[in-house]
């Protein structure tokens, strides 16, 4: 039951998948011939979109004066709500919202009214952007200001439990055991509340659009999304148009993390614009529309009660948070559901709150749930083990899970010892001083701290079209997305080995509606889906060569049993006899066969013996893989350094090890992780988007005063993997990693904090007045 796919068990080579292959996109993008969404420019007659925005959060709009802006030159048109052609559904309803996929149940320039800071106003159209810029300057919008509720902080905020306004699985009230009981008869109690910051994604590129109706009924759309293929499902349901007739397209992305997971409304605003105006419109955001455009990490607050022995094994575990919503949706980040898996504890209870303020729709950020849930629990871990005097890494392993306490399954694979040790090693661990706040280099702080990292492993699926060329070259298709991350380096990587090439005899295509599905690109479900669906279409390759071989009286093989049939080299050979076969070129030659085409389908849960050429899944392994439960693991150890006269905390040291199964790539996997954790630093010290209380807009909508790390702000870090082999998760043992490497990081900052100045700080981002407020009150 262990077995690995055949080409990788019989390749002496060890093929191209898990080396450093550098990004075959490279050249693409250094060069600028990479097409990002914004840059279809030769589009004939094509116009560029402006939206104007409301500076008021909430209120109706009394009129909309265009007359000064229609009179400059180049402006093509101006649309509002009063003119905007209309669609077919909205997700302004319940039914509108489920049909689209929509992430938000509100959609701008349908209704007079406003909802929040930033909401489309209008659409400005004008032949060139400066000239669209200028007119959207000289709209007047009149809007009847009211008075907005900006969070769940406002005294006037009414909490609400979700669960009974829909029948969310992510949020509302999960129990196991009885926690409270657990609780207060524990030796040992703790009750901390944690508070995070707005976050927003600010990828590189912002959002951007251009569509073009090629016919009244047909449209393509150039958009940056994660995921075309939701995305062509939301834009038919909302135009009313079958599927076909909507083609999207993202060869290239800058980015994401998420923002890009959905389809928001300037995508549709622009392509409504461009069917008013009869020709192509592009349309991209500003950086400060990036924060009222797409979504953000909600403002939350959670509460974790823990309760443990003297030893430091863990009794009872009970969270509960609070986080704002819109006035339409119910979304919340599902914090509880690593709290509730991570480490073996008898009891467990979480609830959420949510309060209706007048901000637009949050959405998945990096890591949604575990990583702001993975604070609460690694910084309450760290408390625990310094009131006890247990190291902070002894008493994860104390706690240590050997199945999923959520559901009791066993894991399908857990590596999570052999990372904290190799992690500790890498680090030198073994040398921390038990005590916080008796370490420093000269007249500076030094801490270190350390957090454990999970992610789980999210059922998804998808297809590939693989092309095999006599030639010996092969074309693979699939419809997923590159966010950056290099998906055309290790796809080209899986196709080669699956197909016994070079990578440079493949050539990979991604990115169009016109291509097989594929899932978003998000969830850390791409790679392990994509890779799958390949070696499945490759295999499917593999199947029909063998079945020409063997009914080819030319061929060696003719008349032997496809299952005593083996592929190695690039040969088809005999199991029983390896000098008894043909490569494919010959016999596709002889056959006068220019190519075959094989099509496959991945998915998480069928693991590698269902992706063997020998014949098909064993159902009752099948139901087998059903039984486990699938996350990837990891640990990150940091050390920080704290100059305690100006609060400024600087990470000057940094390891993580991760076992996340079959890695497809050195380089671009040890890159996953660094961004990953340099993403999480930046939430720990000091990413956050401040609302203004009283008008609920943003006060820091720019990259000036939105601080992310920069290179000063970042040391070298160590990155390693633990070799892992998963049986179970899929037919290329890939979990995915683009998630799981901020999992844990904010806590790893926090917890070196605590050690390097003995005062724990619950509110992120931990920027100096915090570290000094904390000295102050402390001292």
């Amino acid at each position: 039951m262990d077995t690995e796919p055949a080409f990788f068990e019989t390749n002496p080579k060890a093929g191209s998948v898990g080396q450093p292959l550098d990004r075959v996109d490279g050249r693409a993008k250094v060069t600028g011939q990479a097409r990002y969404s914004a840059e279809f420019n030769s589009l004939p007659g094509l116009v560029h979109a402006v939206l104007k925005t409301s500076e008021v959060a909430k209120g109706r709009i009394q009129s909309i004066d265009t007359s000064l802006a229609l009179k400059e030159p180049g402006v093509v048109a101006i649309l509002t709500h009063q003119n905007l052609p209309q669609l077919a559904k909205t997700p302004n309803s319940p039914e509108g919202k489920k049909a689209i996929g929509a992430p938000m149940g509100f959609l701008p320039l349908t209704t007079d009214q406003v909802h929040y800071a930033g909401q489309p106003v209008a659409i400005v159209l004008a032949n060139t952007l400066e000239r669209a810029q200028h007119a959207a300057a000289l709209v007047r919008v009149n809007i009847a200001a009211e008075k907005p509720l900006a969070s769940y902080a406002d005294p006037r905020a009414e909490l609400f439990d979700p669960q009974k306004v829909q029948d969310g699985k992510t949020q509302g009230h999960t129990v196991r055991g009885n926690p409270k009981a657990a609780f207060a008869a524990a030796p040992v109690q703790l009750t901390h509340t944690y508070e995070h910051a707005i976050n927003h994604h600010n990828p590189m590129e912002p959002g951007s659009t251009t569509a073009h109706w090629e016919a009244p009924d047909r449209v393509t759309v150039y958009e940056s999304t994660q995921g075309v293929t939701r995305t062509q499902k939301a834009l038919s349901a909302m135009l009313g148009l079958p599927t076909e007739q909507v083609r999207v397209v993202t060869k290239y992305l800058g980015g994401g993390f998420g923002c890009k997971g959905s389809t928001w409304p300037h995508t549709v605003l622009t392509v409504q614009a461009a069917k008013a105006v009869g020709r192509p419109v592009k349309l991209a955001l500003t950086r400060p529309q990036m924060f009222t455009s797409m979504g953000h990490r909600e403002d939350q607050t959670q509460t974790l009660k823990v309760g443990a022995t003297k030893e430091g094994k863990l009794l009872a575990l009970i969270h509960e948070k609070t986080s704002t919503t819109s006035p339409w949706d119910n979304y919340a980040e599902p914090n509880s559901r690593i709290i509730n898996l991570l480490y073996n504890c008898p009891t467990f209870e979480s609830t959420y709150q949510l309060a209706r303020a007048d901000v637009m729709t949050s959405t998945f950020m990096r890591a949604p749930g575990e990583a702001p849930g993975s604070f609460a629990i690694e910084c309450s871990l760290d408390d625990l083990a310094y009131q006890l005097g247990i190291d902070p890494l002894e008493i994860r392993l104390r706690n240590y899970a050997e199945k999923d306490p959520s559901n009791g399954k066993p894991w399908s694979s857990k590596s999570l010892k052999q990372c904290y040790a190799r992690g500790a090693e890498l680090f030198g661990w073994s040398k921390r001083n038990p005590q916080a706040g008796a370490t420093r280099d000269g007249r500076l702080l030094v801490g270190w701290g350390m957090a454990t990292a999970s992610y789980p492993v999210h059922n998804n699926q998808g297809t590939a079209r693989v092309r095999l060329y006599a030639d010996g070259h092969a074309v693979v298709q699939t419809g997923a997305t590159d966010l950056g991350t290099g998906t055309y380096t290790v796809m080209t990587q899986v196709a080669a080995d699956a197909l016994w090439l070079t990578p440079d005899k493949i050539r990979f295509e991604l990115g169009d509606t016109r291509l097989p599905t594929a899932p978003n690109s998000g969830g850390s479900v791409a790679a392990g889906t994509v890779s799958s669906s390949i070696y499945m279409a490759a295999q499917d390759v593999w199947q029909k060569l063998i079945k020409l071989a063997t009914q080819d009286k030319k061929s060696p093989l003719y008349r032997a049993k496809a299952a005593d049939v083996v592929v190695e080299n690039g040969r088809m050979v005999l199991k029983a006899n390896k000098a008894k076969g043909e490569d494919f070129a010959t016999l596709m030659k002889r056959n006068e066969t220019t190519d075959i085409e094989g099509t496959g389908n991945g998915k998480y849960g069928a693991g590698y013996e269902s992706g063997l050429a020998a014949g098909p899944a064993d159902s009752g392994h099948q139901d087998d893989m059903a039984g486990h439960s699938m996350h990837s693991f990891g640990v990150h150890f940091c050390e920080v350094k704290v100059d305690p006269d100006l609060g400024t905390v600087r990470v000057s040291r940094w390891v993580s090890v991760h076992a996340a199964g079959r890695i497809l790539n050195a380089k671009t996997a040890r890159s996953q992780i660094i961004g990953g954790s340099i993403f999480g630093i930046g939430n720990a010290l000091m990413e956050g988007t401040f609302r203004d209380p009283n008008f609920a807009r943003y006060t820091n909508s720019n990259l000036a005063d939105y601080h992310v790390p920069v290179c000063a702000d970042i040391p070298d870090m160590t990155v390693e993997f633990i070799e892992e082999h998963d049986p179970y998760i899929n037919a290329m043992g890939v979990k995915g990693i683009g998630e799981i490497s901020m999992v844990g990081v904010s806590a790893a900052v926090a917890n070196a904090v605590f050690h390097a100045t003995g005062k724990r700080i619950r509110s992120l981002p931990i920027t100096p007045d915090k570290v000094l407020e904390t000295k102050k009150v402390q001292a």
